[in-house]
């Protein structure tokens, strides 16, 4: 029997790195070998930020992580990144602001492509390999990046260094003062316009297990006897307890 092939993540202390060591994609953990490859490579980083429970995280690492055709694409044209979001909570909070940001909602598997500077210009979860249903698969979204990386790099430039500005505009919150039932109000507003009644939870799929959504949602039912806000939460967790999870 062949001997079995290792990433440099095998060297890691995370069992969520430690299950990524034998894929094909050349994973590096995060730190200043990756980013010193890719300045002197002039490659993007392709960033996977997960954690070892994460369902969605394990699909993906099936469907193209594992694929010899995803992981030719990633070592030829960008430099792979593995994070674990337990491991490195700082490094998660960043990019899944900026997935917020640039999608509207976030999750993980958190996918997010930068320069090698760290900037980011592309931010999203779960992909699956191929494109389906009017969702951009992972090859699909690899080479449309490597043409606009090797043909239009003013472009992602200029939308890198807009996401980074906006990143650092955004106001902080203040530790000293506490929400008022207005919040509360604006906050259930944004829940209930996105609540998918068919199937539970918000958005659109792929969705994410977000228990303190849900706690939100029981507390402001306690708060204001809102009984719509009891109804979202349970055919959410009725939906999940139906879908096994």
């Amino acid at each position: 029997m062949a001997e079995q092939k290792h990433n440099r993540l095998i060297h890691e202390k995370s069992p969520y790195l430690l299950q990524h060591a034998t894929n094909p994609v050349d994973w590096y953990p995060w730190g200043e070998e990756a980013f010193k490859k890719a300045i002197k490579e002039d490659k993007p980083v392709f960033l996977s930020i997960g954690y070892s429970t994460c369902h969605w995280c394990h699909v993906m690492e099936k469907e193209s992580f594992e694929d010899s055709a995803v992981a030719e694409i990633l070592n030829t044209n960008f430099v792979p990144v593995k994070v674990d979001r337990e491991e490195r909570p700082d490094i998660d909070s960043i990019y899944m602001a900026v997935c917020q940001m640039i999608a509207g909602s976030g999750g993980w598997p958190l996918t997010v492509i930068l320069k090698p500077d760290k900037k980011p210009f592309f931010a999203g979860t779960y992909f699956p390999k191929e494109s389906r249903h009017g969702r951009m698969g992972l090859i699909d979204l690899l080479n449309k990046v490597n043409s606009l990386w090797n043909e239009r790099r003013s472009e992602i430039d200029a939308s890198a260094n807009q996401i980074t500005e906006a990143l650092n505009e955004t106001p902080q919150p203040v530790n000293d003062s506490n929400p008022g039932l207005e919040d509360f109000h604006t906050a259930y507003s944004q829940f209930e316009s996105r609540f998918d009644s068919a199937h539970g939870g918000f958005g659109s799929a792929p969705k994410f297990p977000s228990p303190h959504n849900l706690i939100f949602l029981l507390r402001y039912f306690v708060l204001t006897g809102e009984t719509k806000a009891l109804e979202m939460a349970e055919k959410t967790l009725i939906s999940m307890r139906l879908g096994d999870i």
